[in-house]
């Protein structure tokens, strides 16, 4: 029996409208609580010292270690770039210097698998169109009270890129996320301009094929949202978040999903490997 969509009509029109769709509820609490309480789990078995890569959206094009290259195929552990002192030294506990992991939990470890691959998802995936969908990226993001970093304006587009382009960003709120603690926020309907420019891999590490544009932060609409809630991002949308200079943490699990039917994996895509894998979502 096929796989059904779970989306009305009007979510339909709003998502294709406006680039994004919140979805209340999706989660469970206990989903929720199975999902931090695991990731609490591999964090305390994550040993600070194999590893001081930092995660910065603003300096994307110095992430050439292999560490981040191989981290598609790995659960790989990524600091905030306030994390450290003068000396190299965490200022605080590892569970508060995270920036995220990723990028395979939902390959490797059985809790995010299972949640990942989940019928919901599934269902939600068909309703928009995919025919063989496959997760090609999660990550679990902490944006940490205090130093919890920016994400500049962005497109997923410009980094798992398809012909034609496919991706769609799966956004779950862990906490609640408001404007005070670091929520996203996009541009309504900017999905319709198109993609703007490409984040490449080369032979001398990776790079963006054009400058970004500047943006107006006026055209920018908040997107909070409580706990449990997906948002569904469109591949060209333009969102982003600000930095978390407040007390409390706003987790988020983040799926980025791609159509392996008539579609072609850029080869110059950040993630090295083939990506021609068994769909996670059989119809």
């Amino acid at each position: 029996m096929g796989i059904v969509g779970n989306l009305s009509p009007e979510q339909l029109h709003s998502f294709n409208s406006q680039g994004f769709l919140v979805m209340e509820s999706f989660a469970s609490p206990e989903e929720i609580e199975a999902l931090r309480n695991r990731m609490d789990g591999l964090l305390q078995d994550f040993d600070p010292s194999t590893t001081a890569s930092i995660f910065s959206t603003k300096n994307q094009v110095k992430l050439t270690s292999e560490y981040f290259y191989e981290s598609a195929e790995k659960i790989s552990f990524f600091f905030e770039e306030k994390a450290f002192d003068d000396d190299g030294n965490l200022k605080q506990s590892k569970e508060l210097s995270i920036n995220k992991v990723g990028h395979a939990l939902h390959e490797i470890d059985p809790v995010f698998k299972e949640f990942s691959c989940s019928q919901k998802f599934s269902s939600l995936l068909f309703s928009l169109g995919y025919k063989r969908p496959t997760i090609i990226q999660s990550m679990y993001i902490f944006k940490q009270p205090g130093i919890g970093g920016e994400v500049t304006p962005h497109q997923d587009n410009s980094f798992l890129y398809t012909e034609p382009r496919t991706c769609t960003g799966l956004w779950l709120a862990l906490e609640d996320a408001t404007t005070v603690n670091g929520c996203l926020w996009a541009i309504p309907e900017s999905q319709k301009n198109g993609l703007v420019r490409r984040f490449i891999r080369g032979e001398d590490g990776v790079y963006f094929d054009k400058p970004s544009p500047s943006y107006d932060q006026k055209d920018f609409v908040p997107i909070e949202v409580k706990a449990g809630s997906l948002v569904v991002i469109h591949g060209d949308l333009i969102h982003q978040s600000f930095e978390n200079q407040s007390p409390k943490s706003r987790h988020a699990y983040s799926l980025h999903v791609v159509d392996t039917d008539g579609c072609k994996w850029a080869e110059d895509n950040w993630i090295r490997r083939k990506v021609e894998p068994e769909p996670l979502y059989a119809s």
